[in-house]
């Protein structure tokens, strides 16, 4: 066999691979590309979806002490402190205490208590309607709402079939910087061939970093047979990897805290100046107090964040996160670059963008199956039609269900009990209930509807924002707050991208039918025509 032979065999086995694998991962491979792009932004979603809380400019140093003020008047007793210190992307603070344990030495340890929300500047308790916020759509990413540990482990499988198409794609593809330029509009499944590959190409890169990095991060768990092998626990390894933690039992002295700033100051310079982003505080006003302060991970490629742990009465340096070695810290820069932490505004946005042209790559992909079929006149079959509407489902319905998750935040009564919970229920009886029920419309009434319905969704969003709070667009702009006037302009703007595509779907034509190839009348014979004559 020739080697243009050999090449065109791999080529058409890595076509069948590329579109099959893409197929069977595609739904969820969108919903975790979409969900994983919102991501970028957790806390700016976090701080819109609670317009109660107005961020503070001020030094961590400041911020832990109003916080250490306020934990001393209200559980001075406790067996553990642990202070979030606020930053540019927060700002606030966040506190969860855990109490003495119970005196029987069977019982399980004590819970933490429920996270309280502080004013940086002056260590007061902040109230704000309750909301999982952006954490609920990073969650989702790798998690699907499924039980532990099965949403990983679906996620990850996902993620493999995402890296495998990824380079059966590449292979595929005889015209990478071609189709890097080419994008014909109007022309069918041409059109959408022409959208995947330019999506694909164009943030090639990007796709193949987010795909092995997501993979990276989670590896343990998928492959803990060289742990398994190598230690008793699971915990001894993470202790050799990562430093232990010693937790001492508390002495019964009483004994007041070291002040924190200067432990704060000495941690900065060990870490060149890094900031601190978490303080935990063990056995507090005893004399066996450690003050344990962690680096923030904004300032830096490396996820896995260093520490350093003081004497909580003298401000001794007790202790220090240990050199890493080759492997944990590409494991912590494999995380950083996957969670992206690091990133300032304008590498956030680009990366947010990079993420919509991914999500772009999975949907048009999905369409491109159904758009090939419809083009050869195949007569429709159950998988055909399945894959049509969970088309529909995925690339229309969710959207629409990520809306109103928003806009529930907005419409559910700020103190109503269980109000979380509630807005998570909004996503999902919004997306699969809009599902269900474009399986009763015809497949492009259905396309246009659902599309028409998400952008009515994210559209209405800057208007009950409005009419609920006071932050609305014209408000935020006459007083600065650029987080929220950003936000109600990216919900115009995807309510204008829907609804775009809801013209679109409208404007389809339905693909002909194939005619049957009638034979041709006989000719007659001369004399027939003639008359005779």
């Amino acid at each position: 066999m020739s080697a243009v032979a050999v090449a065109r065999s791999l080529r058409q086995s890595m076509a069948w691979i590329h579109t099959w694998l893409g197929l069977l991962a595609g739904w969820i491979l969108f919903a975790m590309f979409l969900t994983g792009t919102a991501s970028y932004f957790r806390p700016e979603i976090t701080r819109w979806m609670q317009p109660e809380l107005r961020a503070a400019d001020v030094s961590p140093a400041h911020a832990a002490e109003a916080a250490i003020r306020t934990l001393q008047a209200t559980s001075p007793q406790d067996l553990q402190w642990f202070i979030y210190l606020p930053d540019e992307r927060t700002g606030i603070t966040r506190v969860f205490t855990r109490p003495q344990p119970n005196a029987d030495p069977k019982a399980s340890p004590a819970p933490r208590r429920e996270e309280l929300k502080l004013s940086p500047v002056t260590g007061q308790p902040l109230t704000a309607r309750d909301t999982r916020g952006g954490e609920h759509f990073y969650r989702f990413h790798f998690q699907l709402q499924l039980p532990h540990p099965w949403g990983r482990w679906l996620a990850g499988l996902c993620a493999i079939f995402m890296l495998a198409a990824i380079i059966s794609g590449v292979i595929t593809h005889k015209r990478i910087f071609i189709d890097f330029f080419t994008l014909r509009w109007g022309k069918g499944q041409r059109s959408w061939l022409d959208a995947h590959n330019v999506s694909a190409v164009v943030a090639l890169p990007f796709h193949a970093m987010i795909t092995y990095t997501g993979l990276i991060t989670l590896v343990v768990m998928y492959m803990p047979w060289p742990i398994a092998a190598n230690y008793q626990k699971p915990a001894e390894f993470a202790a050799e990897a990562y430093g232990r933690d010693e937790e001492g039992e508390p002495s019964g002295k009483a004994a007041p805290l070291t002040p924190i700033r200067p432990l704060i100051v000495a941690a900065a310079r060990q870490w060149g100046g890094g900031a601190p982003r978490t303080i935990i505080i063990r056995n507090p006003n005893d004399a066996a107090a450690t003050i344990t302060i962690l680096r923030s991970a904004t300032d830096q490629l490396n996820a896995r964040a260093p520490s350093v742990t003081f004497s909580g009465v003298s401000g001794q340096r007790l202790a220090a996160t240990p050199a890493q070695g080759p492997a944990i810290n590409s494991a912590g820069v494999m995380l950083g670059l996957h969670i992206g932490q690091y990133m300032g505004p304008a590498l956030r946005w680009t990366h947010f963008l990079l993420g919509l042209v991914g999500t772009a790559m999975v949907g048009t992909g999905l369409l491109l199956w159904t758009a090939k079929r419809h083009k050869a006149g195949t007569k429709p079959f159950f998988g055909f039609r399945l894959v049509e509407r969970m088309n529909i489902a995925a690339v229309a319905c969710l959207p629409a269900g990520m809306g109103a998750y928003l806009l529930a935040n907005r419409l559910i009564p700020a103190g109503l009990p269980g109000r979380a919970a509630m807005e998570v229920s909004a996503m999902f009886w919004t997306w699969f209930g809009l599902a269900s029920l474009s399986l009763l419309r015809p497949t492009r009434r259905a396309w246009t509807e659902t599309l028409g319905l998400a952008a009515l969704i994210w559209g209405s969003l800057p208007i009950v924002n409005m009419m609920t709070t006071n932050r609305s667009l014209f408000a935020s702009l006459a007083s600065g707050d650029w987080l929220f006037v950003t936000f109600d302009m990216t919900a115009l703007a995807f309510a204008a991208l829907l609804g775009w595509g809801s013209w679109k779907a409208h404007r389809v034509k339905q693909p002909p039918q194939r005619r049957q190839r009638v034979a041709p009348p006989r000719r007659a014979p001369m004399q027939e025509v003639l008359g005779g004559v």
